[in-house]
């Protein structure tokens, strides 16, 4: 029998608490068994909520039950259904950045929600989320099932400029290094074209912004884009983008693996989120001007 939400929020306080402890001692293999229960939890909660949301007639048509529901499939059937009330800001940006897949700047976040689903993003009302959010961790912990948080510069561990990103992605693919802006759009591209396949196969319509979206990401991938048809073609998208994202992904995983490293050796768990206060914030802190 499946867990209720109730009883998975407990298990997802427990493994929060246990975390804690792991870190604190030091233990990497314990934090990271923990990370992965975490992780196993979230998207288990994530697919119990949307249970719990479809109860009535309007839900799509039921699918036979996957083994686990990941959190994009959890994206995927948000943005199959229509939208009944207001949904929080951070919700939207969750729901956005899920289907993207990697770190993106509020304008491409704004882009995406309201390609696919029914309300609007204003990119403005993001400017101080990220804020919040880091403010709500540090006076509740892992309270909450996912944070919106910072994308890591490689160098220096602070907050990458303009980039969000989820708590619930590993470090690794929140860091920002020399090639990552590259692979992290060619990683955009994907889940455009993935969702609007995934939306074609179920029977929905697509969009006319899903597909300038998708149209966008193909015009800057070598063998993506043909001209000659309608509609970019999302397989085509998909495999052009794989074949350009194979050719950097060495060198960008070794230089994210690294800056992850340090990060989870030098930050405590607020840092490895909303990253390492620059220098200039340091100096203000400790002078209260600028010198």
């Amino acid at each position: 029998m499946a867990a209720s939400l109730e009883e998975l929020e407990q298990r997802l306080s427990h493994l929060r608490t246990e975390l804690r402890g792991a870190v604190r001692a030091r233990d990497k293999a314990e934090t990271a068994r923990i990370r992965r229960a975490l992780r196993e939890a979230e998207a288990a909660w994530e697919h119990a909520l949307e249970t719990e949301a479809e109860p009535d007639s309007e839900a799509l048509p039921a699918e036979p039950p996957a083994p686990q529901a990941s959190p994009t499939t959890a994206a995927s059937r948000r943005a199959e259904r229509p939208t009944h009330g207001s949904i929080p800001i951070r919700e939207q940006v969750h729901q956005a950045l899920t289907l993207l897949g990697a770190p993106a700047a509020p304008k491409l976040i704004s882009s995406t929600y309201e390609a696919f689903f029914t309300e609007s993003l204003v990119a403005t009302k993001l400017a101080s989320l990220r804020r919040d959010e880091e403010r709500s961790f540090t006076a509740q912990g892992y309270a909450r099932p996912y944070y919106i948080c910072a994308a890591l510069t490689h160098d220096r561990l602070v907050p990458a400029r303009g980039l969000l990103a989820l708590s619930t992605w590993s470090v690794e693919r929140r860091i920002i290094g020399p090639l990552s802006p590259r692979a992290d759009f060619l990683t955009h591209a994907v889940g455009t074209a993935e969702q609007i396949q995934r939306l074609t196969t179920a029977g929905h319509p697509t969009r006319d912004a899903a597909w300038r979206l998708l149209r966008r990401f193909a015009l800057t991938i070598p063998g993506a884009y043909d001209a000659a048809a309608p509609e970019p073609d999302p397989a085509r998208v998909i495999a052009a983008a794989h074949a350009e994202a194979a050719v950097h992904q060495q060198e960008d995983d070794q230089q994210r693996q690294a800056a992850a490293q340090r990060a989870r050796t030098q930050l405590a768990d607020v840092q490895q989120l909303f990253g390492a206060a620059p220098m200039r914030d340091a100096l203000r802190d400790a002078s209260g001007t600028l010198s």
